[in-house]
């Protein structure tokens, strides 16, 4: 029961996070880093967002297992749920055209985003990809550091792609 319990919270958690990531792509003003490079090499390529966002995460995911932290569930069920979900808002969600109303979105998407992961870090059937390749670098490299750079490695690389 206490299993069945945190893996439905462990999709709801993706799916709210994945609510915070589509509203601040749609608003345009910017994201985290790695939805930025996700979006980036998404439109870039005409690849759907989904299909990108697991590749990527698995990327990192591989990486992070290479140097031995082994992937958990939401490891592997994190990528798909998000980038699925994102994919499946983006075509929904009405586009703003007045900046308030950008504003407004991006700062609910932040809130929306941040409740969303801490949902389904508290889950505890792993840690998503993005903080999976950190985590394996610490030590020697603080987590908050290894963290903060892949964040904006992947934000100046989504820019670069062509990404808000």
């Amino acid at each position: 029961m206490e299993r069945t319990r945190r893996v439905g919270q462990l999709v709801v958690g993706c799916l709210v996070l994945s609510l915070g990531v589509s509203l601040l792509l749609n608003a345009r003003l910017g994201s985290d880093g790695f939805s930025t490079f996700v979006n980036g090499a998404a439109m870039s390529t005409g690849t759907d967002f989904a299909l990108v966002n697991t590749v990527m995460s698995l990327a990192l995911v591989a990486v992070a297992w290479a140097k031995g932290l082994r992937p958990g569930v939401g490891t592997l069920v994190q990528p798909v749920v998000v980038g699925l979900a994102v994919s499946g808002l983006l075509q929904v969600l009405p586009r703003p055209g007045h900046l308030g109303v950008r504003v407004g979105e991006m700062l609910v998407g932040l809130v929306v985003l941040a409740v969303g992961v801490a949902g389904y870090l508290a889950a505890d059937l792993g840690v998503g990809p993005a903080e999976a390749l950190p985590i394996v670098f610490d030590p020697p490299v603080p987590f908050q550091w290894t963290y903060s750079a892949l964040q904006v490695i992947t934000l100046a690389g989504g820019w670069a792609l062509g990404a808000s």
